[in-house]
């Protein structure tokens, strides 16, 4: 088997594989033996009918044809190693001469592992910051606490910040309603900042019953492009009010929150979950710095098409189920921003790009670090 490799842009070589007739033959006679089992032949036993009679009844080149499959399955995986290629992706493959009494002749093209040229990665200095817990960490997931064990108690007074309401509420925008902005019953909870800016302080002193309508300007970064910066108004009506009880800080909250004797075991707890927490926080933060670093001071060969549209489309599967687990269509959301899928590959480029080069960095440095 002769094989030239040609090298091509983007980290991608051409393998031109080439086998004689006499290498090509054992591959001829596994096709007959194939063809003759699935052909209805006459006088012969499926896999029994020899070269001639299979080639007089299928013709000679579907023949070559099938040696020509087998023969690349074969030759290509080992062009691949007896060259120590790192290849990536499915080779395309091209035939170029495929005939009786010929040499067999095909190309097989594929993107290369691209070239990393590790820089000083030794001397990459990135300071690490002190990790505490400070005491209002744990007041602070003590308040959540509290707010988990809540009980919702029905009140008839008007709305305040901490309630949790029942509101039916239509939205408009030049006085056409807007597409999904009804809701019936939708809970809100008060002073949390659920809604955009503003919506939830006009609900502060109304009581059940009561109808109240407003406008509110959307931010300009808000998700849904179609009402990003615009005003837009609100019909809301109060179902009904919901004064939250929250339970003391004591030693049966301590209990109630996880089986703890005392309120002290339960801040302890608390203080070495949020000291983990807080220490793989800046762990993956230092570590991200360092492969930074590592990225600004190395050197890449081309990156090939192959592995930017598999980290790309890897990407936009990453985003989709994002959405869809916060209960939006894809599509949808693609309409929300006016862009297609094609349009967020574009826009993913540099940070795909980043990316494969820090699992091409890691790569190479476990590499080196194991010889």
């Amino acid at each position: 088997m002769n094989v030239k490799i040609n090298k091509l842009p983007k980290s991608e070589v051409e393998l031109v594989i080439e086998l004689s007739q006499d290498e090509l033959k054992p591959f001829i006679e596994k096709a007959v033996k194939e063809i003759s089992k699935e052909t209805n032949i006459k006088g012969f036993r499926p896999g029994m009918a020899p070269y001639k009679i299979v080639a007089k009844q299928v013709g000679e080149m579907k023949v070559y044809q099938q040696a020509g499959e087998m023969a690349i399955r074969d030759t290509y995986p080992k062009a691949v190693i007896d060259n120590k290629l790192l290849t990536i992706g499915q080779p395309k493959i091209d035939l170029e001469k495929i005939a009786p009494n010929n040499p067999f002749i095909y190309k097989a093209r594929v993107g290369l592992v691209p070239e990393v040229i590790l820089g000083d990665y030794k001397n990459i200095k990135v300071e690490k910051k002190d990790v505490k817990v400070e005491k209002k960490d744990i007041e602070g997931t003590i308040k959540s606490v509290q707010k988990m064990f809540a009980k919702e108690i029905k009140s008839d007074k008007p709305v305040a910040i901490s309630n949790k309401v029942e509101i039916d509420m239509d939205t408009y925008v030049d006085k056409i309603a807007i597409d999904g902005g009804q809701s019936k019953n939708q809970l809100v909870m008060v002073g949390e900042g659920q809604f955009i800016s503003g919506f939830e302080d006009n609900l502060v002193g109304m009581k059940i019953g009561e109808t109240k309508e407003f406008q509110l300007k959307f931010p300009k970064e808000y998700h849904k492009k179609d009402l990003a910066g615009k005003p837009v108004d609100f019909k809301v009506k109060i179902n009904s009010v919901f004064i939250m009880e929250e339970p003391p800080v004591d030693d049966a909250l301590a209990k109630q929150a996880g089986q703890f004797e005392t309120l002290d075991n339960l801040k302890d707890q608390l203080e070495k979950n949020i000291l983990q927490e807080k220490t793989n926080k800046e762990k993956q933060r230092w570590e991200l710095a360092m492969i930074d670093q590592l990225i600004k001071i190395s050197k890449f060969g081309e990156i090939p098409e192959v592995l930017l549209s598999y980290e790309l489309n890897k990407m936009l599967h990453e985003l989709e189920h994002e959405v869809t687990t916060q209960g939006m269509k894809f599509d949808d959301y693609l309409s929300s921003i006016k862009k297609s899928a094609e349009d967020l590959k574009k826009d993913f480029v540099p940070q795909a790009e980043k990316r494969i080069k820090t699992a091409l960095s890691l790569r190479t440095l476990l590499i080196k670090k194991r010889w």
